[in-house]
């Protein structure tokens, strides 16, 4: 049976439920994760919490972590206890507890990456799986005019822009096999996705040092009369998804692994 929603998780599901950016990935989130029932589970980054608490409704005995006090916070009032706050890469939990490490949305925050890896490594099981979900780097019209807007890495709390396939495969090598990895979330959903960051932007949403722009409950309230424009423009949201659709072979903006520990 599912847990029921706690009312301080209104406004984020209501975001999510606006965001096909945020659906996309959730969907690719579980997609890599398969059933987590009885499996002990952390997830990190996940900035507002939603996900985080999404993730909990699958079933499992859950974790959260972020590297931002603000984020914790979020994550904290959605979800209760336990979340805790790392230090930059480093994870204040004990050696080989978790069967499975979604990362999120943080890899790209944090300088020492490779660290940031072996700390999940340490966290996990003999067995264990971790998932890494990260943007994509690929050349593109979208990033010019993202600089142009100036919604830049440095503005979103980014050390770096993302990774290649290959670039996070490297940074994967030391201690983990690769079992599977793709793209998803093309250039018709970032466009719209862009155009709505720039609003919220404009519209004076929270900025973090480490996580960039991070939304709460004050500035949705701040959004709502834009949300509401949101809602009727969501045909236009639908349409993007179509478009998305008919870029075949096209390789997407975020870019997601599921890769096994070795031992």
């Amino acid at each position: 049976m599912t847990a029921p929603v706690p009312k301080a998780a209104d406004w984020p599901l209501r975001l999510f439920k606006l965001s096909l950016l945020k659906q996309e990935k959730f969907r690719a989130l579980c997609d890599m994760l398969g059933p987590t029932d009885g499996l002990t589970c952390l997830d990190i980054g996940g900035d507002n919490g939603v996900i985080s608490l999404l993730l909990r409704q699958r079933g499992g005995t859950w974790t959260s972590a972020d590297g931002s006090a603000q984020a914790v916070a979020a994550i904290r009032q959605l979800v209760g206890e336990p979340v805790c706050e790392m230090d930059g890469a480093r994870l204040p939990l004990p050696d080989a507890r978790f069967d499975r490490v979604v990362v999120i949305d943080y890899l790209e925050h944090v300088i020492a990456d490779g660290t940031f890896i072996a700390e999940c490594h340490r966290v996990l099981k003999p067995d264990g799986i971790l998932i890494v979900n990260t943007p994509h780097v690929k050349p593109s019209v979208l990033f010019g005019l993202r600089r142009l807007l100036g919604l830049s890495d440095a503005r979103h709390g980014h050390v770096r822009p993302g990774y290649t396939e290959h670039q996070l495969f490297d940074v994967l090598k030391s201690g983990f096999e690769v079992e599977t990895a793709r793209t998803y979330s093309r250039f018709f959903i970032q466009l719209l996705d862009t155009g709505i960051r720039f609003a919220s932007e404009r519209k004076g949403a929270s900025h973090d040092a480490v996580k960039g722009t991070l939304l709460t409950a004050a500035d949705f309230k701040r959004m709502e009369k834009s949300l509401k424009l949101f809602k009727l423009m969501f045909p236009f949201f639908w349409l993007a998804v179509q478009l998305d659709r008919l870029l075949l072979g096209a390789r997407g903006f975020m870019l997601i692994a599921r890769a096994r520990r070795h031992p």
